[in-house]
């Protein structure tokens, strides 16, 4: 028998589009082979909402967002009247796939209303929304517990590689001693460029033409991302209640194109490097900054659409991984593994 998963997908952006196209792909493939029917009933974006309880086309819900419109103009359900925040608080649904803007630095929100109002209304989440688990991890946690429902974040870190699940479930019983990760891709391809030989000017806009760089990259670039994530890990790996304020964070505006273009005539690199150390007491050392990695170090190794991470623990020894993400798919794929995680474990 198939069993339906209702959706409710909120942001319908670069993963939040993307997500739909990969559901129109993989949607054969997941009723086949897991007896799973993957139905958006309800979606949002910035100028409204559409919700039918029988499913949306995710395909119709790729093209208008392909053709510049807004969910508000799916034919007969669209609604221009209705807000993301209104959809989940009323809405029927099973799962709330919430890809909003990040915004770290505004409270997280919208996103941490609409994860806080789908908990306590029984729904399961799955985001890679950094923001709301950088701010409230413990809070979100705790409500999840007691309404019963799941909390899936896999893609709030390292874009499409599964660093947490690796982490959380793939190392248990031991302990992680230390973390060491590039968890930002674009801080990464920009000193790239530099080694090129471009300008930062030129570098900044190569990477926002390519859709690598918001229209403000200090998010990025100060080294606030990156740190982000680190907090999440710390937190989900470690189990350590880090907060943001916690790391010590220097972004890659400092470097410049000659200390890059040195470094690669030397065989090294600069990465914007993730670092936390575990200490007595509970705690741990975090720190964010744009380091000159030796050449024999697995992270150095990375190239310039690539993300890793390097766990050191106590039992299982030195565990590395990495991922080539060229194009956002990989981290929308992630609302998907962490749907059939919930469903499928």
């Amino acid at each position: 028998m198939t069993q339906d998963v209702r959706i409710l997908l909120v942001g319908l952006g670069n993963l939040g589009r993307r997500f739909c196209d990969i559901l129109v792909e993989k949607g054969p493939q997941l009723e086949t082979d897991y007896g799973l029917r993957l139905l958006i009933v309800g979606a949002a974006d910035s100028r409204g909402t559409a919700y039918d309880a029988d499913g949306l086309d995710p395909g119709q819900i790729s093209r208008i967002k392909q053709a510049g419109g807004a969910i508000a103009d799916y034919p007969r359900v669209g609604n221009s009247r209705e807000t993301a925040a209104d959809l989940v608080a009323s809405r029927g649904a099973d799962i709330l796939c919430e890809a909003s803007p990040v915004n770290v630095n505004q409270g997280a929100e919208p996103g941490l209303t609409h994860i806080r109002t789908a908990l306590q209304r029984g729904i399961n989440v799955v985001t890679p929304n950094k923001g709301p688990l950088v701010l409230a991890y413990q809070e979100l946690h705790e409500l999840a517990q007691r309404h019963g429902v799941q909390l899936r974040f896999d893609g709030t870190v390292a874009g499409g590689l599964p660093a947490l699940y690796l982490g959380q479930r793939d190392l248990r019983g031991a302990t992680v001693e230390r973390i060491e990760a590039v968890p930002n891709l674009v801080t990464g391809y920009i000193m790239e460029l530099l080694g090129d030989g471009l300008s930062w000017d030129e570098a900044l806009e190569r990477a926002r033409h390519e859709g690598s760089l918001e229209a403000d990259p200090s998010f990025d670039l100060d080294g606030w991302d990156a740190a982000a994530k680190l907090v999440i890990l710390v937190n989900a790996v470690m189990g350590i209640p880090a907060k943001l304020e916690d790391v010590d964070r220097a972004g890659i505006t400092g470097v410049t194109s000659e200390q890059v273009k040195r470094a690669r005539s030397g065989g090294r690199v600069y990465k914007l490097l993730a670092t936390a150390e575990r200490r007595s007491g509970g705690r741990a050392d975090l720190r964010v900054a744009p380091t000159l990695m030796p050449p024999d170090h697995f992270l150095s190794h990375l190239g310039r659409k690539q993300m890793g991470v390097i766990y050191h623990t106590d039992i299982y020894g030195t565990i590395m991984a990495a991922i080539d993400e060229p194009t956002p798919v990989p981290s929308a794929a992630t609302m998907l593994r962490d749907v059939l995680d919930i469903y499928l474990t």
